[in-house]
């Protein structure tokens, strides 16, 4: 039994890597969206992270369990919460933040990150799982209304699984500090296994729903505001030029 939940939990961290590493590179490639393509590869790094650890031989005083700690609180706190948010933003609201603002929401990441990984199972600590519960409220808020925004463009299919995808991912937040799963081992293998999981959909789901609302809105000619800026002026430009041409 415990070597058929060691290879789900390998395969389960396996695929949580894949669509970090994956999806994250193409966010940046095609998108050049660098709020969720680092975020993505950060947690691709922090699958990689936890594969290495397992395959060590899962010892608790290695260089890996303090870092497995800093990814989770990286993305649990600012990473997979208001990087997300500001980064799904540019299909929901045309929204690009600027430069300062994208490398201060990866700062506060990393700074949350670094103070947080203190708190460890499997002592409870009411602080960081409160603060955690609500950044995962609020951004289930948001990801709630990115579901209605692909069900207004008619994907439903694609609605409805970001939708069961977020609740999943909350489920996995409530599970984090507050519930546990019954007869699980000392390293919560049996929860780490459903969390890698859906983790990894989560990533593959937000992807593949920000490609349809790009999409979308380059079907449409819904382009940022900056971008509509951009083409009345150079229309403007042409229009004096041919004026002038003309005289």
């Amino acid at each position: 039994m415990e070597a058929i939940l060691l290879l789900l939990a390998l395969l389960a961290d396996l695929w949580m890597t894949f669509a970090g590493f994956t999806y994250g590179f193409k966010f940046i490639r095609r998108y050049k969206n660098y709020l969720l393509g680092l975020e993505w590869i950060v947690i691709g790094t922090s699958g990689l992270n936890v594969l290495v650890w397992i395959l060590l031989g899962n010892d608790k005083h290695s260089i890996q369990v303090p870092l497995v700690y800093f990814f989770d609180a990286f993305s649990r706190s600012f990473g997979l919460t208001l990087i997300l948010v500001l980064g799904l933003m540019q299909v929901t609201h045309r929204y690009k933040p600027p430069v300062a603002v994208e490398i201060g929401a990866f700062a506060l990441a990393i700074g949350a990150g670094v103070y947080l990984q203190q708190f460890r199972f499997p002592e409870f600590y009411m602080g960081p799982a409160t603060f955690y519960l609500i950044t995962n409220a609020l951004t289930t808020v948001f990801l709630i209304y990115f579901s209605w925004r692909l069900w207004q463009i008619g994907a439903k299919g694609l609605a409805i699984g970001a939708g069961l995808t977020t609740a999943a991912g909350t489920a996995v937040a409530l599970m984090d500090d507050f519930f546990r799963f019954p007869g699980d081992d000392e390293l919560r293998t049996k929860f780490y296994i459903f969390a890698l999981a859906v983790w990894g959909f989560q990533l593959y789901a937000y992807y593949i729903s920000y490609q349809k609302l790009h999409a979308h809105r380059e079907e449409t000619g819904s382009q940022p505001a900056s971008e509509h800026g951009v083409v009345r002026a150079v229309a403007s430009s042409r229009g004096q030029e041919r004026i002038v041409k003309e005289n």
